[in-house]
């Protein structure tokens, strides 16, 4: 549960059924071009994809500066910072989906006007801004050119890749075109697919359009590049099924093997008990009542045992959880470590029902026992 938890929580803040597509160089020659040449996608393309493709919600175009790992030059009076700066459309927020803790996000108008404004994450305001001070209404200056802080967002996610996401400025997608003079070029695309559709097949149509467009040779599949969270999604949730269901075999086989103890004790106790159970009969016990006893017995003695096994991995669990919540070690790929109520209960009940399945052949062989030999033992 622990490092589903923390897998889980990486895709959090994305849309699972969305996917990335990007340019590369081509490796086959096609309509007189020669292979090599990189591909380069531009606003001409939005219209078509967005026509020709079936079960597209949302395309957002994309560029940035600096990638993901900042480098550029941001200044606001005297302080400087490196961060990551994209150019994005409103459909974005649709895909990568951060909260805003203060002012608002990129919107139509934006891009409609061409406005300089941007959207920053908090680790900018804390590198950019005085503790105390708003940044919204306030200006910073990037590669000589001024943008108007309207919001600040917090990421989804947390530890690094949530502070990472954080160190990001987000300007409307025309004007990032016009203020660094990308012209019409687009890095990327960010897409999301209608319900009843596969991200797989939507990223194939996408691709499909692109190629024909930029005259790539239909067989040449490396000219594009692509992911697919759907598929990256779809993939976890497989593995931990699998996890899953190997838990519950290892789970089942410790409960039967656990099962044929009990019954080898309850052999020897009825062996032990054989006098006993003599006198009872003799008075006028039924046969019913002497397996009654004996399942009785063994399904107490299971129920105990295996109840005291579920509190102690409970505390266990709860004392490992509170340990790296106090140590800061929540963050990582492995978070929050429990036991699921559900799947403890239904645990237990399967422990009874092993319980009194042990119980059935030392107490058919109780039942068996004849009162005159079982008082005459000694």
């Amino acid at each position: 549960n622990g490092l589903e938890n923390g897998v889980r929580k990486n895709f959090t803040g994305w849309a699972t059924n969305s996917g990335f597509i990007w340019g590369r160089r081509t490796t086959m020659a096609y309509r007189g071009f020669k292979p090599g040449r990189w591909i380069q996608f531009y606003n001409e393309d939005v219209p078509v994809i967005r026509e020709k493709v079936a079960g597209l919600d949302k395309l957002a175009p994309r560029n940035s500066l600096g990638g993901w790992r900042g480098g550029n030059n941001v200044v606001r009076k005297n302080k400087t910072g490196a961060f990551s700066l994209f150019g994005d459309y409103p459909e974005y927020q649709s895909i990568q989906i951060v909260t805003i803790s203060k002012g608002r996000h990129i919107n139509e108008i934006d891009i409609r006007e061409n406005r300089k404004i941007a959207v920053i994450g908090q680790n900018v305001q804390d590198v950019l801004f005085e503790k105390g001070e708003d940044p919204i209404g306030d200006y910073i200056r990037i590669q000589g050119v001024y943008f108007k802080v309207v919001g600040i967002f917090r990421s989804e996610r947390t530890g690094e890749q949530g502070s990472r996401d954080e160190q990001t400025i987000y300007l409307p997608f025309t004007t990032f075109q016009q203020a660094f003079k990308f012209g019409n070029r687009i890095g990327w695309f960010g897409f999301t697919v209608k319900e009843g559709f596969k991200a797989a097949e939507v990223e194939e149509g996408i691709k499909k359009v692109l190629m024909n467009i930029h005259d790539v040779h239909p067989d040449d599949v490396g000219a594009l590049g692509s992911e697919n969270l759907e598929k990256e999604f779809g993939q976890i949730i497989g593995l931990f099924a699998g996890i899953s269901l190997f838990n519950w075999i290892v789970g089942i086989g410790t409960l039967l093997a656990g099962m044929i103890g009990v019954s080898n004790i309850m052999l020897i106790i009825v062996k032990e008990r054989t006098k006993e159970i003599g006198i009872r009969k003799s008075i006028g016990a039924t046969p019913l009542s002497i397996v009654s006893l004996i399942i009785q017995e063994s399904v107490v003695l299971t129920a105990i045992a295996g109840y005291s096994g579920l509190v102690l991995g409970t505390f266990l669990m709860e004392g490992v959880r509170f340990a790296m919540n106090k140590f800061g070690m929540n963050d990582g790929m492995f978070r929050d470590p429990g036991i699921d109520l559900n799947i403890a209960l239904l645990a237990f009940i399967i422990l009874i029902v092993c319980g009194a399945l042990a119980g059935l052949i030392p107490a058919h062989k109780a039942a068996k026992i004849s009162p005159i030999e079982a008082i005459r033992q000694e």
